[in-house]
């Protein structure tokens, strides 16, 4: 299924070569000349990644950003700022208000198309399902050792169960014989 992606952008000739180059990439794309008609678009419908303008009439992408987060459907979506604003504290505000990435007008068209991809893997990584079983958990385990990012401490791994209304004392002398 190819990524829905929502761009807000208020200069005309921008957001056309930005929707025309991401539809020739085989995205769904949605665009929006205004941050008020992007939140708008946002919360009736379901995008995979957001690329925002800051500076916008009606809403900034500062004010886009904001909204958004406060919604339990959109607070996830990966979101890239897009602007002319270069200087470091825009950058560091954009991060900070939880932006996933912030490139800097005039980009390229590779730049571009490589932090979206980068932020859909990103995404569709942090959304896989792990079954809430032990084997799920277990799975969850081998495949973040097996990435190389994550140390495990023991190839082995042993399961206990504690009944509910067992007590920290219980709890702790069946555990301090494991442990020593």
């Amino acid at each position: 299924m190819n990524a829905r992606i929502l761009v807000i952008e208020d200069n005309l000739e921008v957001r056309e070569s930005i929707t025309e180059i991401l539809r020739l990439s085989d995205y769904i794309v949605v665009s929006v000349d205004n941050g008020k008609t992007g939140v708008e678009k946002a919360l009736c419908e379901s995008f995979d990644l957001i690329v925002c303008d800051i500076v916008m009439p009606q809403l900034d992408g500062y004010g886009v950003l904001h909204l958004l987060g406060k919604h339990k459907g959109t607070r996830n979506i990966p979101f890239i700022f897009m602007t002319a604003k270069s200087e470091k504290a825009d950058l560091r505000k954009g991060m900070e208000m939880g932006a996933d990435d912030y490139l800097t007008k005039p980009f390229a068209v590779t730049e571009l198309l490589n932090a979206i991809e980068a932020q859909l893997k990103k995404s569709e990584d942090a959304n896989r399902m792990i079954s809430p079983d032990v084997e799920g958990i277990n799975d969850f385990i081998n495949q973040a050792g097996k990435s190389g990012l994550l140390q495990l401490t023991s190839d082995q791994r042993e399961i206990y169960d504690f009944k509910k209304n067992t007590n920290c004392t219980q709890t702790a002398n069946a555990l301090r014989h494991y442990i020593t």
